[in-house]
Order: structure tokens, then sequence, then C-alpha cells
């Protein structure tokens, strides 16, 4: 019975003494501090009409939940959603020109590395090379016209007339002194006539006496040249006596086209 007593003692006490009547809140801990403290300035630099991600790149703060949930209720004006709105297409333009920047350096390492490894691929050029290597380029290039005696070569490149003046003298057997040049410019670079009888002159390491005149043609080029200071026309090449070189270098060429 005491044990009864006690039990409905202490039930009437708790009924009229809540255990939370009168209780002192706990404070705040250091970490709700913190937070109570980042929520106050994340609000006030979105007031202030900074983005997300600049609110997040300033506080050092995840651009999460949080920041968002924070700032929903904060209405920015028409002139700073515009301001806004013009700084994430300014960061599109310069991230895609980062993004073409480094595509672009990508290019460039990998274009040094094949450039490399082609050039160790090629090795240096045996005597049967530099052979096949000139008939190719003579029968893509050279005078091959049916009924025709002439041997002759046309071109603008300065290494492909190097290439095949090796080949004439060390493949051919042609001296220099059989070789004739003939030059061919465009009337709009008249002007630079001696200019660019100077320059094939000088690539080949052929005197003036052996160039015939410059044609100078007269039709609008179709290339149209960025830089027209290195427009140099084309070279035509022709050797005297030639006829039975002539005849020779088709049978390479037939040669070539039987055995492919």
């Amino acid at each position: 019975m005491g044990n009864g007593i006690v039990h409905s003692f202490w039930k009437q006490k708790v009924e009229k003494e809540p255990c939370d009547a009168g209780a002192i809140p706990a404070p705040a801990t250091s970490m709700q501090k913190l937070a109570s403290l980042q929520k106050t300035r994340v609000q006030r630099l979105r007031r202030a009409g900074f983005s997300f991600s600049q609110i997040a790149k300033r506080l050092k703060i995840e651009k999460g939940g949080s920041l968002s949930m924070w700032s929903k209720d904060i209405k920015l004006t028409p002139a700073q959603r515009t301001r806004l709105k013009k700084r994430e297409i300014s960061g599109e333009i310069k991230g895609s020109k980062r993004a073409k920047a480094k595509r672009a350096g990508s290019r460039i390492i990998e274009t040094a590395f094949l450039r490399k490894k082609s050039i160790k691929e090629i090795g240096v050029l045996t005597e049967r090379d530099l052979f096949i290597l000139g008939v190719g380029m003579y029968w893509s290039e050279g005078y091959t016209y049916p009924g025709g005696e002439q041997v002759g070569f046309t071109n603008s490149d300065p290494k492909l007339i190097l290439l095949i003046l090796k080949w004439f003298k060390e493949i051919c057997k042609i001296s220099k002194e059989r070789i004739t040049l003939h030059i061919k410019v465009n009337k709009l670079h008249q002007k630079r006539i001696p200019e660019i009888e100077s320059y094939w002159s000088k690539l080949t390491r052929i005197p003036f006496h052996q160039f015939t005149k410059t044609t100078i043609i007269k039709t609008k080029p179709n290339k149209i040249y960025p830089h027209p200071e290195t427009y140099m026309g084309t070279l035509r090449i022709t050797v005297k006596q030639g006829t039975s070189l002539r005849r020779k270098i088709h049978g390479w060429i037939e040669g070539l086209i039987r055995n492919t």
C-alpha cells in the first residue's frame, strides 16, 4: 500500500510540474553560431546582387542546398538579374575560349610529336628511294603529254623544285648547264619581277643567263595570297637535248604502273 501512495504522489507531481516547464534553452553551439553567421553573409551578398557562384567562391563554401535555401526568399531587382545574365554569357564565352586554347595546345603538341615520329620513319633516302620519288613527281608535274619529246617540270613550291633538280642531277645525270629556267608571273606582281627572278636564281644556284624571258600572265589569279610578298610565280624547268631522257622517263613511269 505504501508503494501505491508513493506512486500516486509522484504521478500528481509530474502532472502539476511538467518536465519542460520553465526550462532554459541550451546555449547555441559554436557550429550553430557559425551557420547563423554564414547564413547572414550569404543573404547580404545575395541582396547585393551576387550570383550563387560568386557567393560560394567569396565565402569559400559549397554551392549546394544550404546556399540556395538561405536565399530562396530574396528577390533580385531587374537590374541585378540583367547584370548576372550578362556575366553568365561572358563566362560562357571565356570558358569557350579557354577550351579552344586548350584544344589548340593539344593539337600543337600532337602535331610536333607526329612530325618528329614521321621524319624518323622516313629516315635517310637511298639512291633508289630518290629514283622512285622523282619518277612519281615527274609523272605528276612533268611533261608527259603524248608525242612530246621535251623534258620539263613546272611548280611553284621551292622544295619540290629543289628536289626535282636533285633528281635530274643525281639520278638522270643532267649537268646544271643543260638546265633552262622560265618564270611565269601574274600581272598583279609585274613590278616585282626583278625580285622574283633574283629569288629563283639564288634558290636554284643557276645564273640569270640560263633563264628565258619572264612571262606575264594577264588573267585574274584564282588564288588570293594573304601575304602577297610571298608570291613568287611558277618556275618551269626544261632540259636541253632531253629526248632520250624523256623516253626513259616514260619507261620508268610504265614500270611503276605495271608493278603497282
